[in-house]
């Protein structure tokens, strides 16, 4: 039998996507803005351009999925070393609906968002009236703050003085379909930041939104407030089998690390790892490979390149976590049997050079190692399905959605 695992670098687009305009995203390009951002501003001692270096990525075919995707090649190349490939690399384009969290990671495990989430789109008083009365009531708490589109981090600094002296929690959204519950995790308490939000979970179904999130955070001023690693999806169940319910139905393994548990909604799910930061994910990620057997998944998303870098619109940042995963991969190579295969790979795209701070609609990158894989480049994928029917196909599975690639020495049966 076999082992996947699966490093994801949450929100690390490759290109817009064919239909990028419909969500005002046409010319978003998360790896490559990226690489034109460090070549005008990032230099080294002697003053001269200091590139966005990959080069384990690269040798695994990053630079030619990109190039595949975007119809050029990367403005700068992300190694001294172009020309040796190691892995399948290509790009894949999404069908989902949305270009949220959920759909791309259940797309890609072969259940596309074929219907439509529910959204608060009203920018001010985004919520109605009658969800914020029944949330007060049921939650057992003073009122609520916020009420708007907003970035996680901003309204921290803006309403956490009010919040920790009223008991108040900040209730907000985006542009994604979700409802996020932000509190101080000593003034008001973190066991009562989830209850509040399971309540927040039940009162949400009938607007058909996606998740909940807890926003905990901590500091004794704006200046000083920061989130915690103890943020918590509650997230709507996949509406078919995915590829980590097929895998578990049949007596295999899921390692999850970081939030992947909680994006599946703890279904399909063997062991939940809690982990935060990029170290300590990669850390999680190296145990789970030495404690997984045969027949198993172990998943890892990279969330902070989303959440603490796309989000946010932090350039050098999440360029220097690229860097910092890439120094890592080899320790992972390492560790894998002769039988795995890595993938690497993202759920779409949060360009941080790009207008807002929502994600983008983009492509992504699909890059495939092991001994049993064969280096070469793919043609462009339709669906991340087929991302996942080619995972399923080398576990000797099959999902609804997708289409195998040929990247394997042999075809498995």
């Amino acid at each position: 039998m076999s082992r996947v695992i699966i490093l994801l670098l949450d929100s690390f687009g490759i290109g817009y996507a064919e239909d990028a305009a419909k969500f005002g995203d046409a010319g978003a390009d998360t790896l490559g803005h990226i690489t034109e951002w460090c070549a005008r501003n990032r230099k080294d001692g002697s003053g001269r351009p200091n590139y966005l270096f990959l080069p384990n990525m690269n040798m695994l075919g990053l630079g030619h999925a990109a190039e595949i995707s975007r119809g050029k090649k990367l403005s700068f190349p992300l190694s001294e070393n172009d020309q040796n490939l190691s892995g399948a690399c290509g790009c894949a384009s999404p069908i989902s609906k949305g270009k949220d969290t959920l759909s791309g990671h259940w797309e890609m495990m072969g259940v596309p968002v074929r219907f439509d989430w529910g959204y608060f789109s009203a920018k001010e008083n985004s919520f109605p009236d009658a969800l914020l009365s029944k949330l007060i009531e049921d939650g057992r708490i003073p009122g609520i703050l916020g009420n708007k589109h907003a970035s996680g981090t901003e309204i921290i600094k803006e309403l956490g003085p009010e919040h920790c002296r009223t008991g108040k929690p900040i209730v907000y959204t985006s542009a994604d379909s979700v409802l996020q519950i932000a509190a101080h995790e000593e003034t008001f308490g973190l066991e009562k930041l989830y209850a509040l939000c399971q309540v927040a979970f039940k009162l949400v179904q009938p607007y058909h939104i996606a998740r909940v999130i807890a926003r905990p955070f901590v500091g004794d001023n704006p200046q000083n407030y920061v989130r915690t690693g103890n943020r918590h999806d509650y997230a709507v169940p996949a509406p078919e089998k995915t590829l980590l319910d097929k895998l578990f139905e049949r007596g295999g393994q899921v390692h999850a690390i970081g939030k992947i548990a909680d994006i599946f909604a703890h279904r399909g799910i063997s062991k939940h790892y809690p982990a935060t930061g990029l170290k300590e994910l990669f850390d999680t990620t190296l145990q789970a490979v030495r404690e997984a057997e045969d027949n198993s998944i172990v998943f890892t998303n990279f969330v902070d390149f989303d959440s603490s870098y796309g989000h946010r619109r932090d350039v050098p940042g999440y360029a220097a976590g690229l860097e910092y995963v890439d120094t890592r991969l080899p320790e992972l190579f390492k560790s894998m049997q002769s039988s795995d295969i890595v993938l690497i790979t993202a759920d779409h795209g949060c360009d941080p050079t790009w207008v807002g701070s929502d994600h983008t609609r983009e492509k992504i990158p699909a890059l495939f190692f092991g001994k049993q894989v064969r280096p070469q480049v793919l043609q462009p994928m339709k669906t991340f399905s087929d991302i996942g029917q080619t995972l399923a196909s080398f576990l000797n599975l099959s999902l609804e959605n997708g289409s195998v690639q040929d990247i394997f020495y042999q075809r498995r049966d």
